[in-house]
């Protein structure tokens, strides 16, 4: 078949996913898939979560930029248009209705590629538009031969459907399959995004702060973007506030004002109402501004936090921007870093190459610390959307381990027991024994299992009488994907030999933090290996207000999470490895130059975590490349979890190393070990300034090292010369 091969649209694994090229094997056989059936069956009985994670295909265009379906990217639109009629069960009648009026679309010169049932029982049109006929044409015409509505909004070329099985198919042309590639494809909307780009007159920042950024937070804030029906009014209100900040001038407005496909005229009459209103500041751009400026005016002390700006938060792909809707900006970080070890988990079927060239995958541990009352609770509301998608098939394979159960404790005596379904179940409670948590992973089949606990003291009590320690090993072991197992000559116990895919996420006091993490067992390296997040201090603050996140940004994280568990195999990041490599060896200068043992210890695995942040950032934003985003993103998330680690263990871990012999004091300012040295000196004068602190084999590695690395060279057999003069 001469069109077998050709390219007439895109496919993807999910309403997030990359939009890869396709043919008409590739469409064909997908809609032939028995899952595929099963789906749709569900989602028909009920099931409405289920749809989201459908495969999708773009009617409109065959090819995008880096499979990146938007309309900017769009490399092949095609000059089509698909009808979306709502009114469910009238597929037929439509058929009929466009059977009999063939030959009033001949007449248009529209042609039907495709109709089909949609998958809760509307219809779908996909139509070849004749040159010169715009969608809103198309559309009335269609509504006027059929009798039915489709759909008022106009179809950008980066739409996309939820594809469907062959069963729900009426019609297909052969025309389906070709793939006549246009300049004058694009929609309205497609065109006008081109005509309201001239050339910029007026700043496009506000005191450092991007208009786009500005407009993006203030939707966030004040109920989402606007969707058909209400895009006048709300840009309308948008034009109002943003005014204040715009010298309330139409054309400076004209310029930043984002379009949602209202075209040029009516965007012009709006802009015009809004000033005309009486003139006025607006409280609520104020309050985003002194947001962003709270952050942007860091003392020394928030600047250690490593905060995270507007602009970047703005800058955050989807999931994981709609994930900080509505929480204050103080809490952004312990927020997404509970949230990470659960998107990784989403992605375990992901394998990256590190710095040091070995595989890994993403695992990932965080503890949120904070005093009573100090909102920790903002990151449990965050995880419990995240997990909706674990919890919908958990239910499921728990509710079939219960009935197996029953079963077998209501057969017979010498009936045969049954057998075992080994379902699959990847939420467990962080209480689990170790015996069910060897269970649960070898039925994992490889995927990682996930735990979220409220209380990291309920942890630490029920993991005694030497389950803590034995918690430890399983716990350092996830982050690397090392094989655990246990041996019991019993029935009552599970043995077996695993590779540990385990991450979670824990919300407890700084007390329980440090009932956890003791002297005697900081150094057993559990500590370097999890996220430690921060709730800022609440002491006599005024009580935090939260805004509430639409069922848009809901929708959009379910998104997230399909997009994720769509990824498997190698993802290569050879520009965040490059990155991540020069962070670690930034920070290696500076602890040799401090020798500080501490920072030298947590900074290889900090590198790490930011590193594995950051292809979770990069998988999100669906870039062939990791963006200039993805790599700031990681090197915060390191820079995060250094700092954090270092003021949550530091001075046990100093204290442990030097034996306890006096308190660390290695974290005030008392400026590099190696600057303080005079241009020669001797071991004796390194000794003084370590305070004791080194025995001497300890020294004479430094020394050594020093040596390895040229910032010295031996004068005589006791005195060194500094060739590494300039502050590193």
């Amino acid at each position: 078949m001469e069109n077998k091969n050709v390219y007439f649209t895109c496919i993807g694994k999910g309403h997030g996913a990359p939009a890869a090229p396709a043919t008409r094997e590739d469409w064909e056989s997908l809609r032939r898939e028995s899952w595929l059936k099963d789906m749709c069956a569900r989602i028909e009985k009920g099931d409405e979560e289920l749809k989201h994670r459908l495969p999708v295909w773009t009617p409109h265009c065959a090819e995008f930029k880096d499979n990146h379906r938007a309309i900017a990217d769009a490399v092949k639109p095609l000059s089509r248009l698909m009808m979306d009629f709502d009114e469910k069960g009238h597929t037929d009648d439509i058929m009929k209705q466009l059977e009999s009026r063939s030959e009033a679309l001949q007449a248009a010169g529209i042609e039907v590629l495709l109709v089909e049932e949609s998958v809760r029982r509307g219809t779908h049109v996909l139509l070849a538009l004749p040159s010169g006929m715009t969608p809103q044409q198309a559309q009335e015409l269609m509504a006027e031969l059929t009798g039915f509505t489709p759909d008022a909004a106009v179809k950008d070329v980066a739409r996309c459907i939820y594809m469907v099985t062959e069963e729900h198919t009426r019609y297909v042309s052969e025309k389906l399959f070709e793939a006549a590639e246009t300049a004058d494809v694009a929609t309205v909307e497609t065109r006008e995004a081109a005509e309201f780009q001239p050339s910029k007159r007026y700043p496009q920042d506000f005191k450092g702060i991007a208009y786009a950024d500005i407009i993006s937070e203030y939707w966030h804030r004040y109920g989402g973007e606007p969707t058909e029906g209400e895009r006048n009014k709300r840009l309308h209100e948008l034009a109002v506030n943003l005014r204040s900040i715009c010298d309330n001038s139409e054309e400076w407005l004209m310029e930043v004002m984002p379009r949602y496909g209202i075209s040029e005229q009516e965007m012009r009459g709006i802009v015009r109402s809004a000033c005309k209103e009486p003139t006025k500041g607006s409280r609520k751009i104020d309050e985003i501004l002194a947001s962003e400026e709270a952050g942007t005016d860091e003392t020394e002390e928030d600047a250690q936090s490593c905060t995270l700006s507007l602009r970047m938060k703005n800058s955050l792909p989807k999931g994981l921007k709609e994930s900080l809707t509505g929480i204050p900006k103080s809490m952004y970080m312990p927020t997404l870093c509970g949230i990470m070890p659960l998107a990784a988990a989403y992605a375990d079927g992901v394998k990256v190459e590190y710095c040091d060239r070995n595989t890994h995958r993403l695992g990932l541990m965080t503890i949120i610390r904070g005093e009573q009352a100090s909102n920790k609770s903002v990151v449990k509301n965050v995880v419990d959307i995240w997990k909706r998608q674990f919890e919908e098939e958990d239910a499921l394979a728990r509710k079939r381990e219960d009935e197996w159960k029953e079963r077998r404790k209501a057969r017979k005596a010498n009936e045969k027991a049954p057998d075992d379904p080994k379902v699959l179940i990847r939420l467990v409670p962080v209480t689990v024994s170790c015996s069910t948590l060897l269970k649960r992973l070898k039925n994992a089949n490889g995927h990682t299992l996930y735990s979220f606990g409220e209380e990291l003291d309920t942890l630490r009590k029920t993991n005694g009488a030497g389950s803590w320690s034995s918690k430890y090993d399983v716990y350092r072991l996830g982050f690397d994907n090392g094989e655990w197992g246990q041996d019991y000559n019993s029935d009552q116990a599970e043995s077996g030999v695993v590779n540990v895919a385990y991450n979670w996420t824990m919300l407890g006091t700084n007390g329980a933090l440090k009932r956890c993490f003791r002297s005697d067992n900081i150094e057993n390296g559990l500590s370097s290996r999890v996220l430690i997040a921060e709730m800022p201090d609440g002491s006599f603050a005024k009580m935090s207000k939260f805004g509430k996140r639409s069922a848009e940004d809901e929708a959009n994280i379910q998104e997230a999470v399909t997009l994720l568990r769509s990824y498997s195999g190698f993802v290569d990041t050879p520009r965040l490895r490059k990155a991540i490599e020069q962070w670690v060896e930034e920070k290696r200068v500076e602890v040799a130059k401090d020798i500080d043992h501490v920072k030298d210890t947590y900074r290889k695995r900090a590198a790490v975590i930011g590193f594995r942040c950051g292809v979770i950032f990069h998988l999100l934003s669906e870039k062939e490349r990791e963006s200039k985003h993805c790599i700031e993103f990681a090197l915060l998330m390191a820079e995060y979890c250094l700092r954090q680690q270092i003021k949550a263990f530091g001075d046990a871990f100093e204290s442990q190393y030097v034996n306890a012999r006096e308190e660390c004091q290695r974290y005030c300012a008392n400026g590099s070990v190696f600057d303080q040295l005079a241009p020669t000196f001797t071991i004796g004068d390194l000794r003084a300034l370590k305070r004791g602190f080194c025995g001497e084999s300890a020294l004479r590695q430094i020394i050594s090292r020093w040596c390895r690395d040229k910032w010295i060279e031996k004068i005589d057999k006791t005195h060194w010369a500094k060739l590494l003069l300039c502050d590193m």
